[in-house]
């Protein structure tokens, strides 16, 4: 297995175990110990876990963790619901993007429409849509905040102020029926809310890990949201509360679309 390989699937099994001793991980990825702790050892060299005695665990804070390390997790049900996505979008639409990884792999999977202009707040998302050739890009700019990589606070808000959106692709840390989206930074939360208010219709993205989850910031109720793209994951019940809501909902199945 290439190192790169091997290392995506060391942040796998720590963002989705929190700590994990090397004996383990050298057992799931059945190489040696020693390839385990340099292995870490890169990765801590990034900024993305923490080398502790014993093991590893991701960096950061427990509730929230890297961009990197998150856009490896749920990738086929974030790729299937950025393809459900798509058709939302037509030529010549203002589309807001919202810092994170669904977004980010909708904003990769963008193509063959005319005269699109993007409204973002994540660096990741304006410079992959540069590289896949896309030129109307405004990037609120802001306060540059890890983990998620989102421009926050005054001067991004300033620019949302000035802007329309037709749509707005929103992704969120966590959803509950009772109280909302939400996310674990205050910041960003203020952010999203704007977003929302300067698009025409919203659009929430996410995948079925982040049912049930409540952050530190709420961002708004689900009633505040026009349509919910995301993958059923066992949550008819949620779904059906969802379009009993009069919220949109379109499944994501891996492979196609679920009616």
């Amino acid at each position: 297995m290439h190192p790169k390989q091997r290392q995506e699937m060391l942040l796998v099994l720590l963002a989705k175990h929190g700590f994990v001793s090397i004996r383990d991980l050298a057992e799931r990825l059945d190489v040696s110990e020693m390839t385990v702790r340099r292995d870490l050892r890169v990765l801590q060299s990034q900024g993305l876990v923490n080398q502790v005695t014993g093991g590893g665990q991701m960096a950061g804070s427990s509730s929230e963790q890297p961009f990197m390390a998150k856009r490896l997790l749920q990738q086929a049900e974030k790729l299937w619901i950025a393809k459900t996505a798509l058709p939302l979008i037509e030529p010549q639409m203002t589309i807001g993007l919202s810092a994170g990884t669904t977004t980010w792999t909708l904003a990769n999977a963008i193509s063959g429409f005319r005269d699109l202009t993007f409204v973002t707040n994540s660096t990741n998302i304006a410079i992959d849509l540069n590289h896949n050739g896309w030129q109307d890009i405004i990037l609120t700019g802001g306060h540059f905040r890890t983990p998620s990589d989102a421009l926050v606070g005054p001067l991004a808000e300033a620019t949302v102020r000035k802007v329309h959106m037709d749509i707005l692709f929103l992704g969120v840390h966590g959803i509950d029926l009772a109280t909302g989206i939400s996310t674990p930074n205050l910041l960003e939360a203020s952010i999203d809310r704007l977003l929302m208010e300067r698009a025409d219709k919203v659009v929430l993205l996410f995948d079925h890990s982040k049912w049930g989850v409540q952050a530190l910031a709420h961002i708004a109720v689900i009633d505040e949201v026009d349509a919910v793209v995301t993958d059923d994951g066992g949550r008819e019940f949620e779904i059906s509360a969802l379009r009993d809501a009069d919220v949109e909902v379109i499944l994501a199945a891996l492979g196609g679309v679920k009616s």
